[in-house]
């Protein structure tokens, strides 16, 4: 996975707004706490969260539904 920097004019803040949130929820809702052992195990972790933030996490916009059923 590769991100690429943003090229947005100068102090506009939501360029990064979504990038920032998915990297909070990463962060608070699957990796708060957790000590792995290996570097695959980590990158297992995220893998599994990405699955379920992007179908199975409710969201406000569809009236708390997941993205897939």
């Amino acid at each position: 996975m590769k991100m690429e920097q943003s090229m947005c004019r100068k102090s506009n803040c939501w360029d990064n707004s979504p990038t920032e949130r998915f990297f909070r929820s990463l962060k608070s809702e699957q990796l708060n706490d957790e000590k792995f052992s290996t570097k695959e195990a980590a990158k297992l972790s995220v893998i599994d969260y990405l699955a379920f933030y992007n179908d199975k996490r409710t969201h406000s916009k569809l009236e708390y539904k997941p993205l897939r059923v």
